[in-house]
């Protein structure tokens, strides 16, 4: 509690008031609201003060004595102070609140943004499910030595460099499941070169130190992708006047259990040049919504999700810095003693056995629906086509024979796919199922589908790709006819 003249001279101030703002009674009475505000709120305070339709109470941002910004509500009230009018003026501490407001706002958006980003990339996977398919069909018409095979092997490769930033994006905005797989993390970290350089600026150096002998490591690429560019950009604002930022690889015995237990490690490690930090703000670096940035640069979340991510990866991240000379994140993942998955070629080799079965195929989009089935067609499947469920059932009940394979889009409008599969089913038993979807893993695993369940096709996806999943189907069905059971 305060005590103010009209001018907006503390005349008093209570122990608590004391505590919260760091001064002592004696320096509070030299105190004008001008002290403790930026002059424009001072001169709406006080222009509130003698406003007779005030509010019972409004909210403000203060200074503290040692330089703290504090969020404070206070209610007036008129009374006689020793035969003077005064104002007595209630505060409540509401940063705590306020930080809360702020988070939530903050996960808001991201929400939103991971929904808008799910839909945006449903519609670019369809694009580029009909770019890359009939790019691929035009490659495997031209030959070795043909002049626009160039221009071919371009769009394809182009193609598929838009699928992965897809799937990044997906990634970032927490739409899809991580799925742990051995990988390298030099390749993880030589396909996000171009990214961080743009992330980075033109004041900051990007130099690279990655060991030609590193050893593998079990974990999700897009969620790997996640700590490294959440530690360059926590790097990146701490050299404000530009600096260098390194990134190294390196294979680490541990014998003597510290950061992490003994055993054998890729290490990632991350380092600038950059202002550092004190032993003070070590001890705090990876709590949730801790951050020394400015107001509106920062949710405290970065440092917090890196090592949540490295933890649920087996490892740990160490950090060591002194102020003005730099920080270093390592970042410690178990070694594996197994070798990544090769990559496919950039034209998959279409020799892949076809068939004659029958397929029922429901797609709402055109061209999706239309290079599916010249691909089947091509292949000696005889192909029904339906652009949505209820067509579907029609083209069913028309054809009178048994239809050998549905492949069905997930999300459709007027029913879903796993909806049709189970009707469908009911007729012909026998019915197998594939799905294929350019929809986020969230949105299609609420309609039932859960791909490790499932026999299923993301989008995009490349003609040989297609053949090669359908002959797989047909030949030794799915995990599950169908979704949902």
């Amino acid at each position: 509690m305060w005590i103010l003249d009209p001018k907006g001279q503390h005349l008093e101030a209570n122990a608590a008031a004391c505590t919260l703002y760091g001064y002592s009674p004696e320096e509070f009475a030299q105190l004008s609201i001008g002290d403790i505000q930026s002059p424009e709120d001072a001169r709406r305070f006080l222009s509130e003060l003698h406003n007779p339709a005030r509010p019972a109470a409004s909210e403000w941002r203060h200074h503290t004595k040692d330089g703290r910004w504090i969020d404070v509500e206070i209610a007036l009230h008129k009374i006689d102070f020793g035969g003077e009018e005064a104002e007595l003026a209630v505060l409540m501490d509401i940063t705590g609140r306020r930080q809360l407001e702020d988070q939530l706002r903050q996960s808001q958006k991201m929400e939103a943004l991971g929904l808008l980003t799910g839909g945006v990339a449903h519609d670019f996977n369809n694009l580029l499910t009909i770019i890359t398919g009939y790019s691929q069909i035009i490659l495997g018409k031209l030959s070795v030595g043909d002049p626009n095979r160039h221009f071919a092997e371009q769009i394809v490769k182009a193609s598929e460099r838009a699928g992965e930033l897809t799937g990044r994006l997906l990634q970032f905005s927490r739409r899809r499941v991580p799925q742990s797989k051995v990988i390298d993390v030099n390749q993880v970290v030589n396909g996000l070169g171009t990214m961080m350089r743009r992330l980075l600026g033109e004041e900051i150096e990007l130099q690279f130190n990655l060991a030609a002998d590193l050893g593998s490591v079990n974990a999700d690429t897009g969620r790997i992708e996640q700590v490294l560019l959440n530690l360059a950009v926590n790097s990146r604002d701490a050299m404000a006047h530009g600096g260098t930022l390194t990134i190294e690889t390196a294979n680490v015995v541990v014998e003597q259990a510290g950061v992490v237990k003994p055993g054998s490690y890729v290490v990632l490690t991350v380092k600038d040049t950059g202002t550092g930090m004190d032993a003070a703000t070590q001890a705090h670096a990876f709590e949730p919504f801790f951050t020394t940035k400015r107001e509106g640069s920062g949710t405290g979340l970065g440092l917090y999700t890196v090592a949540g991510i490295v933890k649920q990866s087996g490892g740990a991240v160490e950090l060591k810095s002194q102020p003005g000379q730099g920080t270093s994140f390592r970042v410690y993942l178990p070694r594996v003693d197994r070798t990544p998955a090769t990559l496919e070629a950039a034209a998959p080799k279409m020799a892949v056995a076809g068939g004659a079965e029958t397929i029922l195929l429901v797609e709402d989009d055109e061209m999706v629906r239309t290079l599916v089935r010249e691909t089947m067609e091509s292949n000696g499947y005889r192909v029904l086509e339906a652009s949505d469920p209820l067509e579907a059932h029609v083209v069913a009940g028309n054809y009178g024979h048994a239809i050998d394979l549905l492949i069905t889009d997930v999300v459709m409008p007027k029913a879903s796919g796993p909806q049709l599969a189970k009707e469908l089913i009911r007729v012909n038993p026998g019915l197998k199922v594939l799905y294929m979807s350019g929809h986020t893993e969230h949105a299609i695993s609420k309609r039932g589908v859960r791909r490790k369940e499932v026999a299923f096709l993301p989008k995009p996806f490349t003609p040989a790709q297609l053949i090669a999943k359908v002959r797989e189907v047909l030949e030794n069905g799915g995990r599950t006819n169908q979704a949902g059971e």
